[in-house]
């Protein structure tokens, strides 16, 4: 049997005429619930594995984050969309807003 080694995809993924950034891909449950606290997000409940955050900005908002390490990329992607919609920005904005130093 042959294993194929896939190369890490970058951190930037090119869109037609645009730059997207992608979320980091070492980040765990924890972290990420440190950055959402930036906008308003806290730790109202922890069961097992799993910690439940909750926003008074802009109306009541729950989240449930996995406290895996690191975070599965597709349920961060999932995270980041639902607290973006919530508060009414693109997707983008909130990564820059998280992630940028």
């Amino acid at each position: 049997m042959i294993l194929k080694i896939y190369p890490r995809p970058s951190a930037f993924i090119r869109v037609p005429n645009k730059i997207r950034q992608s979320p980091a891909r070492d980040l765990n449950g924890e972290e990420l619930a440190l950055l959402l606290q930036r906008f308003g997000y806290r730790v109202t409940r922890q069961t097992g594995s799993h910690m439940r955050l909750t926003t008074l900005e802009g109306g009541e908002h729950h989240i449930t984050i996995p406290r895996h390490k690191p975070l599965w990329v597709g349920t961060l992607n999932a995270i980041l969309r639902d607290v973006a919609e919530h508060l009414g920005i693109e997707r983008e904005t909130l990564l820059r807003a998280l992630f940028d130093k």
